[in-house]
């Protein structure tokens, strides 16, 4: 199963500025393992030097993302555009 979500990260912003990017990870691992059904969630490369590419405190809004579940229920998260 495959599918493209664009993940806000509006709540991030609400923590202190120097834990908003390690709380945005955790936004994105959440949102796929509630809308996946799933308990394991691997993150690609590409969304984390999204998320630390402006430093810790100036995360995106959102990112686009494409989830990919196999036959085991792992879900494979690679960053979309």
């Amino acid at each position: 199963m495959e599918r493209i979500y664009v993940i806000p990260l509006r709540k991030a912003k609400e923590v202190p500025r120097t834990i908003r990017a390690p709380k945005a990870v955790k936004i994105v691992r959440e949102f796929l393992m509630k809308h996946m059904k799933t308990d394991t969630v691997k993150i690609d490369e590409s969304i984390n030097e999204k998320i630390w590419e402006r430093g810790i405190q100036k995360i995106p809004p959102k990112i686009k993302v494409r989830a990919v579940k196999d036959e085991d229920g792992v879900v494979e998260a690679i960053l979309e555009e």
